[in-house]
Formats: C-alpha cells, sequence, structure tokens
C-alpha cells in the first residue's frame, strides 16, 4: 500500500532526525527555539514512537506492487521498528522507577546506540523514496 510506503519514509526521517538532533545542546541556538521543544516533547516523543512502531510492523506485512515480500522492506521497517522502540522505551523509562541492571544487555545496546538508529533511520528513508522497488531497501 502506498500509504504504509509514504508513512514509512516521513516517521522513518523524522525520527532519525529526532533520534541525531534532540540531545544536542547547542542546537538552540542554531534553530528556532520552537522546532527543539517540539523534538524534546514527550506527547510527541510517544505520538512519533506508537506510530513508527505501527508503521513499521505493517510494512513487513504490506506489500507494494512489483517487490518481493518482507524482505523488500526490510531495513525501512526495521528502522522504523527500532525508532519507535526507542522513543516508546524512553517514555516508559521517565514514568516509572526502573533500575538499568534489570534491563537485558541487548536492549541497552539499541537504547545506547539511538545515534546509530537514527542515522540508519535517514539514510532508510532516503533510499527509500529513491529506489523504491530494490530488494531489502
Amino acid at each position: 500500500m502506498l500509504q504504509f510506503y509514504f508513512l514509512s519514509i516521513m516517521l522513518n526521517l523524522v525520527g532519525g532526525l529526532v533520534l541525531l538532533f534532540s540531545d544536542r545542546e547547542d542546537l538552540d541556538q542554531v534553530i528556532d527555539s520552537k522546532l527543539t521543544s517540539l523534538a524534546r516533547d514527550e506527547t510527541f516523543r510517544l505520538v512519533l514512537g506508537i506510530l513508527a512502531a505501527i508503521t513499521g510492523f505493517f510494512k513487513l506485512l504490506s506489500v507494494i506492487r512489483g517487490d518481493v515480500p518482507v524482505v523488500g522492506d526490510l531495513l525501512p521497517s526495521l528502522s522504523g521498528l527500532a525508532c519507535g522502540f526507542i522513543f516508546l522505551y524512553e517514555f516508559y523509562r521517565t514514568r516509572t522507577a526502573l533500575d538499568e541492571e534489570s534491563i537485558p544487555v541487548f536492549l541497552k545496546s539499541i537504547v545506547n546506540s539511538r545515534k546509530y538508529v537514527g542515522v540508519i533511520s535517514v539514510c532508510a528513508a532516503v533510499l527509500h523514496f529513491l529506489f523504491p522497488t530494490i530488494l531489502f531497501l
């Protein structure tokens, strides 16, 4: 479905940019403060996480005409799922008293490498937009 194709590109791009630039302190001086406050807003990040995770999941299931099922959109769907997971985990962590030792190592590595997930998400969005029927993109 073309709707999931568009949502996948848009949410991967926005989610990747939020993961890349929301933690920088010098960004407030460069960009208008409304954009940085929106990127740091918990509600925005929660909604973005829910939408990215749902779109990433459904992107695995839906196929665009001429594309290979599941494998055809693997990178955009996995990056959407990873972005969604990071945003949802960050929201959950602020709402509960969670100690860091109880988190599995695999999940810690995903959350701690959110800059890399942001780069992968932006690259997946751009490549998926430019080459829609290439395998794994």
